[in-house]
């Protein structure tokens, strides 16, 4: 068993305390900026910040999906998110970055072990690293519209 892992990253033209504040925003942000990958989302508790429980099933193929309850801790420039489900974490890291800010997100967990996991660790990624492209253009249409 293996770790996988995916990234991506994003300039938006906002600063790096209001780009926290809109990831962190559980309740009105981030429902706006999920893709359809994204069924079933809802808050559990909390809603805005640190202590925020979400739920989510990642449809991440047709064939694959993954049931989320995430825990959010926030600190002055990166949310993190760690499914209760399973080993996933995924973490957004804001930097300044010119006038703007630098969006990079991560998510990783433990893969499968054996043939399958060869193939989660490389492919897995591939489809994560769209959807998390589509989260980040869609935060930053959001902040700079």
């Amino acid at each position: 068993m293996g770790q996988v892992s995916a990234s991506q990253s994003l300039d938006i033209a906002a600063a790096p305390d209001a780009v926290v504040g809109a990831l962190a925003d559980y309740n009105d942000v981030r429902p706006a900026i999920l893709p359809e990958q994204y069924r079933d989302y809802k808050v559990i508790s909390g809603g805005n910040g640190d202590g925020t429980v979400v739920h989510w099933i990642l449809q991440a193929t047709s064939k694959r999906q993954r049931d989320v309850q995430a825990t959010v801790s926030v600190t002055p420039d990166t949310v993190t998110e760690r499914d209760a489900n399973s080993t996933m974490v995924t973490t957004y890291t804001v930097a300044p970055s010119g006038s703007g800010s630098r969006v990079t997100t991560t998510t990783t967990w433990q893969g499968a072990g054996g043939i399958g996991g060869f193939f989660e660790k490389t492919f897995a990624p591939k489809g994560l690293n769209r959807i998390q492209a589509e989260v980040l253009g869609n935060l930053k249409k959001r902040l700079e519209s």
